[in-house]
């Protein structure tokens, strides 16, 4: 088992990030937007940081075998909290993993429920399926997402 890590972004390289957040095959799952330079990497990492201290949130870079593999966390969502999980194409085998430390921490953070968007560019996920409360469709920045509304175990 690969060992995973999650470190405030106070401990990450903003280098480092940068490269990652800006791969193509990870931005072909998200929001379309510019792509990053060192200076909008550090403005982003300090708004996330400013997020992670706000109640009922945590954001966390994710380290695999001490690789910057991508960020997670709890987020606000406009229905409450949202789960985030960005991380780089060769670490994609990890999420179930990531998603699985989310929950724990929304249980931690007193969360009875969260959402998880994903693009449309995404596939199905028959595990999300069998966990979520609620699936539809959601229209976000101008394009449609699959949410899933998730019980958090109690």
């Amino acid at each position: 088992m690969s060992e995973i890590a999650f470190l405030c972004f106070d401990q990450v390289v903003p280098e480092d990030m940068m490269e990652v957040i800006n791969e193509d095959s990870l931005r072909t799952h998200l929001i379309e937007h510019p792509y990053f330079d060192i200076f909008s990497t550090q403005e982003w990492m300090n708004s996330k940081t400013k997020t992670d201290a706000e109640d009922g949130c945590r954001i966390r870079a994710v380290y695999i075998e001490g690789v910057l593999a991508g960020w997670c966390g709890i987020q606000p969502d406009d229905n409450g909290f949202e789960l985030a999980i960005v991380i780089s194409q060769k670490f994609w085998g990890f999420g179930i993993s990531i998603f699985k430390t989310l929950l724990l921490w929304a249980k931690e953070l007193g969360h009875s429920s969260v959402v998880f968007h994903l693009l449309e560019s995404r596939p199905e996920y028959k595990a999300l399926n069998k966990i979520a409360t609620k699936i539809h469709k959601t229209e976000l920045a101008g394009r449609s997402f699959t949410t899933y509304h998730v019980l958090v175990a109690s």
